[in-house]
């Protein structure tokens, strides 16, 4: 090499000192890369949350949960909270709407407030729902009588039998409902039966009494009625019917001490017009025609006694030998009164035809 061309001492510094520089420089920028990895590096993820899986709700099973409602309507039934159990049964309705027990409860809770009507209609929901259900068959016949409805609560009533055969309550009150509905033949195998399931029962004794006179067997009713009599006090039903019977076989006397006895212990329109019967029967004609004014007095409607008056009256005209012109006048006033207050009454029609010219 030419020495020439080699660069002086000054020169060689200036070299060093620029390569130095340069040295420092590339150094600074490698600093600067990694200072700028360093910087620019993605930080480090966050641990991710744990998923978790979804809460399933409660499986809810009808039967069970409304047995529960059910449970609890009828605690609070026994504590007298009323509002709160009709609340309770109309929830186990709503969780299962063909829970029988929900339904015989609400039913329950309305009889027991005297509301009839909406206990029948809860119990015939019951009933539609469970026809084997006694208590709904049962429940609902009773309420259907006691609305007055005999042809319906008769349906039920054969229902109830059909499941309990030997329920007393059910074939009694069946019994009843066919007597009230004007049918008491067929009531009777009921009523038979009723006192065959429990004999020193009174009031199935006097049912069954009643169901044989209805048919025209006073003999029987009289026999009835005489054990009824021994079974129950003394109702004022029972001595009516029993003094009824005891006429219709001639038992005159015996009629009479009954319905004096009724009458003192409930005085009514009927008690005395059948006493004033009684009487007319001996041909006790004044007895007779006291206590028909005495009906009249308790009762100024109750044609019956009316007719009675009239009758006497013109018994009495008859046996003065028409000159008790006052009795006759009096007489067809009366029945002419019991005419305006019934007017199918053609016996009646014809005495004042025949009399009242």
């Amino acid at each position: 090499m030419n020495p020439n061309s080699l660069p002086n001492s000054t020169t060689r510094q200036t070299i060093f000192a620029a390569c130095l520089c340069a040295s420092v420089l590339v150094a600074n920028s490698g600093c600067n890369r990694l200072a700028a990895r360093r910087t620019t590096r993605t930080p480090p993820a966050a641990p991710a949350e744990e998923v978790k899986a979804p809460v399933k709700p409660a499986k809810v099973d009808p039967i069970v949960d409304s047995k529960a409602s059910v449970d609890r309507a009828n605690k609070l039934k026994e504590q007298g909270l009323l509002d709160i159990a009709l609340k309770e049964f109309e929830n186990a309705i709503v969780i299962n709407p063909k829970m029988t027990t929900a339904f015989l409860g609400i039913g329950d809770i309305h009889k027991e407030r005297g509301d009839t009507a909406k206990a029948q209609v809860q119990y015939q929901k019951a009933a539609e729902i469970e026809p084997a259900n006694f208590d709904a068959q049962y429940n609902n016949a009773l309420t259907l009588q006691q609305l007055g409805r005999f042809a319906d609560a008769i349906r039920a009533y054969v229902n109830a039998v059909w499941l309990r055969p030997d329920d007393f309550n059910a074939n009694l009150n069946l019994a009843t409902a066919y007597l009230q509905y004007g049918e008491p033949a067929a009531g009777l195998p009921y009523a038979k039966r009723a006192v065959q399931l429990k004999g020193n029962s009174g009031p199935a004794r006097f049912n069954l009494g009643a169901i044989y006179a209805a048919t025209e067997h006073d003999e029987d009713a009289i026999i009835e009625y005489q054990q009824a009599a021994e079974l129950m006090d003394l109702s004022p039903e029972l001595l009516l019917n029993f003094g009824e019977s005891l006429g219709k076989v001639g038992r005159f006397a015996e009629m009479q001490n009954t319905l004096e006895q009724l009458v003192r212990v409930k005085p009514s329109a009927v008690a005395y017009e059948r006493l004033a019967t009684c009487f007319f029967r001996q041909a006790k004609y004044e007895e007779a025609l006291t206590n028909f004014r005495k009906a009249v007095e308790l009762d100024a409607k109750y044609f019956p006694a009316l007719n009675g008056i009239g009758v006497c009256l013109l018994n009495k005209w008859l046996q003065s030998e028409k000159q008790d012109m006052d009795s006759k006048y009096e007489a067809i006033n009366a029945l002419r009164r019991s005419l305006q207050i019934e007017r199918k009454q053609p016996i009646v029609i014809d005495l004042i035809n025949t009399y009242g010219g």
